[in-house]
């Protein structure tokens, strides 16, 4: 029996550019070199129909949701290698390590590991979820914030609960409707949601216990991050810097939902009393009349790691509002705290140390990523440390102790600084990176040299594996910056985004899209193995004791390597790229693996990078394996079609070209740069004639707004509107001009999924 908590119907799905209910995929390649983003939004429906392939009848040992997360609490995460079956917190254990002594799928063993089942979501957006696995009952989310409740080991979906967030919402956030996971506490289930409220749901039924609104909603926040729990405190943070807020972290009693704390990351109002003296503290450390009139930003969107012995906090927070720190704070100022760790006492979020990895930030390189917590020798002493992978392209050991300085190494290419100089852990920065007069191509992108993807510490060899994204972007200062409430607000100029009419450029940009997985040494600062991949934006990792990483890919493949070597040991075609990190769990002594498939994400939206060949699918799909499974996934029937004939339009050369500022400004973060969408949202170059005929009504006045695509009539006349159109079209005819050019017979690879896409 299902049980469906929600208080109405979901809503259907939509292709909303073609205004009927059909599943089909979208792509297209540019240049790369976009910026995180995501704003309209494709209307989903969560179903509920399980597709679990192994499926049996229970057993007596089968789960009951009833006494699923009724035990957890701190002292059985911290002792959670005791119970190694389980995976009870998002990183598994409080350090975030992300590694499971489970070993009966190992280097030997893992070339029978096969399907077990498969559960399909019915979404079409990004999947990024870490599932939650506890006494034989999977907790995981979808996009939307939706939860689902599943047999580990059948795929029986036991319950669903929709939030029910509201479509027109969606626009706020940054980097498609995702969610990465949610928190288990003493037989409740804790989930924030894109709309910014924390819910806790009962993990027996998935009936609410509390909802409560976490947010100012006259400010564009968003939560796409899994909380925490820390001595009966759930721990939340939100997205939204690139809209203009402010950010801060909030704890919230687990049974009431009382507020305990807020902790805020950047000063508001110098003219106001200040919260604290860390805030006051940071004020000193900006510059400027009103940057808190953008908000600041400093959006802790994701990852938290706990030292119980420490009784420390560790957060990472975001990028600046905007992202320009000429525009942001003029003067200069290292704009505290923006892109640092922070560690705070969780009893009342006071702050205790915090470590700034990109002082006075303008490149959009945020310290939000992964952290993890162990305990390593350094020049023959133990040190207790945290060790980051943030988007400034550098590897970080710090003490976590009190944030001292231990070492930092560039683990991808990075141009924007020379080194980070030892005695004072600051970047020596270069001065050719510097954008406010002229175009800078600078590495990493806004991407990062390591997004939100985890990685994972193997406590079997020591080693940090980082899921690597080698991508450069053209910086521009955007001169006529003025802060618009509820739009992008970067400073940055997007017109660099706008592809090159000169093919071979274009062929360039592509072949620089690079991402690989590497086996990074802390101790020696440097790489021991990486493993190039076929393209960028990887899932997240998992390292167990049997020697193994896993990884998904976003060529659509779920693979394991050895840990040691890099060996490629075993792969599994899924057909729907992965972004997600994969966990291990046992029941009845049998050892599995799970992840959710799900394309999606900041740069599947904005890139405009073509899917891989064997990344096919829209719909997402939970997958579990196990050593001898037999399930396989249904066969994928793809037929391919061409770009359609371009509609009649008149148009000027003036009119294409504003439609090209335009569009790379407003459009481009959704819907792909220079209109070529690499498959999550809507191609716009196979628009149909009832969109091209209803085009200003779909993009200024809102036609579409219940589907998810806002309208943009603040921001765009009608000759706006009609310009944005012009270049839409020409864009139309210019890709079809280079498919049918030498080009695509030379370089197939790049160009084939870019001149036809999948329809079923």
């Amino acid at each position: 029996m299902i049980a469906k908590a929600t208080d109405a119907d979901t809503l259907p799905r939509h292709d909303f550019y073609w205004g009927k209910e059909v599943n089909l995929k979208w792509t297209g390649w540019i240049a790369v070199g976009l910026l995180v983003a995501a704003c309209s939004q494709e209307d989903a429906s969560q179903k509920a129909d399980s597709t679990a392939a192994e499926a049996t009848a229970p057993q007596e040992s089968a789960p009951t949701t009833r006494n699923a997360a009724a035990g957890i609490n701190g002292a059985r995460i911290q002792a959670a290698d005791k119970e190694p079956g389980n995976w009870m917190a998002h990183g598994r254990t409080y350090d975030e390590q992300r590694y499971s002594p489970l070993d009966a799928i190992n280097q030997e063993t893992v070339e029978s590991l096969g399907l077990a089942w498969h559960w399909d979501t019915n979404t079409t957006r990004g999947l990024e979820a870490t599932p939650i696995v506890v006494d034989g009952v999977m907790f995981t989310t979808g996009s939307w914030s939706v939860v689902w409740a599943h047999d580990a080991k059948t795929g029986e979906l036991l319950w669903e609960y929709d939030p029910q967030v509201p479509r027109d919402w969606g626009k706020y956030a940054c980097c498609d409707v995702v969610n990465r996971g949610v928190a288990a506490w003493e037989g409740r289930i804790y989930v924030g949601t894109i709309d910014g409220r924390l819910i806790a749901l009962d993990a027996a039924t998935g009936e609410v216990a509390w909802d409560v609104l976490t947010i100012d909603k006259e400010r564009p926040y968003t939560i796409t991050g899994a909380p925490r729990i820390v001595k009966g405190k759930v721990i939340i943070g939100n997205g939204g810097a690139e809209y203009g807020v402010r950010g801060y972290i909030t704890a919230y009693d687990t049974a009431t939902g009382e507020q305990q704390w807020r902790f805020y990351t950047v000063p508001g109002n110098p003219d106001q009393p200040f919260e604290n003296d860390a805030m006051k503290m940071a004020a000193a450390s900006w510059r400027g009349t009103d940057w808190w009139s953008v908000g600041g930003g400093g959006t802790v969107w994701d990852s938290m790691s706990y030292d119980p012995d420490l009784n420390l906090l560790y957060i990472g927070v975001g990028n600046g509002s905007p992202w320009n720190r000429y525009i942001r704070s003029p003067g200069g100022g290292d704009n505290l705290f923006l892109s640092s760790i922070v560690a705070l006492n969780p009893d009342d979020g006071s702050y205790v140390w915090h470590y700034q990895t990109t002082p006075g930030d303008t490149w959009d390189y945020t310290a939000v990523q992964h952290m993890i917590l162990a305990d390593i020798e350094l020049d023959g002493a133990m040190r207790k440390v945290i060790m980051q992978a943030p988007k400034n392209g550098f590897f970080y050991v710090l003490d976590r102790t009190n944030g001292e300085f231990i070492s930092a190494e560039a683990y991808v290419p990075v141009n924007w600084a020379t080194h980070i100089d030892p005695e004072t852990g600051r970047p020596v920065e270069n001065p050719e990176a510097h954008y406010a007069n002229d175009t800078k191509k600078i590495r990493p992108a806004p991407y990062g040299g390591h997004n939100w993807h985890p990685m994972t510490y193997s406590q079997k060899t020591g080693l940090v594996y980082i899921p690597v994204l080698d991508l450069p972007f053209k910086y521009a200062q955007d001169n006529a910056f003025k802060y618009n409430p509820g739009e992008w607000n970067t400073g940055v100029d997007f017109d660099t985004t706008i592809p090159s009419a000169d093919p071979d450029v274009v062929i360039s940009d592509l072949k620089d899209v690079k991402g690989h997985l590497t086996a990074w040494d802390p101790v020696e600062q440097k790489p021991v193995w990486s493993i190039q991949h076929d393209m960028s934006w990887n899932g997240g990792l998992l390292s167990t004791a049997g020697n193994l990483v896993f990884q998904g890919r976003a060529d659509g493949v779920f693979a394991a390597y050895a840990a040691d070597t890099g060996e490629l040991l075993w792969e599994f075609p899924v057909g729907n790229g992965i972004i997600a990190a994969p966990v291990t769990y046992s029941i009845d002594g049998e050892q599995y693996v799970s992840v959710v498939a799900g394309w999606g994400g900041a740069y599947a939206l904005a890139s405009g990078v073509p899917r891989h060949r064997d990344n096919v699918l829209e719909e997402g799909r939970l997958l579990t394996f196990k050593l001898g499974g037999k399930a396989e996934l249904p066969k994928t029937e793809v037929t391919l079609m061409k770009l359609p004939d371009p509609p009649a339009l008149e148009y000027t050369t003036e009119q294409v070209n504003a439609g090209a500022s335009l569009y790379a400004q407003y459009c481009s973060v959704c819907h792909g740069g220079g209109v070529l969408s690499s498959g999550t949202l809507p191609d716009l170059r196979y628009a149909s004639a009832s969109v091209h005929a209803a085009w200003d009504a779909i993009v200024r006045q809102g036609a579409f707004t219940s589907k998810g695509m806002p309208k943009f009539d603040h921001v765009l006349s009608e000759g706006d509107a009609h310009a944005v159109h012009a270049y839409v079209v020409e864009t139309l005819k210019g890709t079809i001009g280079l498919c049918e050019s030498e080009y695509r017979k030379n370089y197939p690879e790049l160009l084939d999924t870019a001149c036809t896409r999948p329809a079923r």
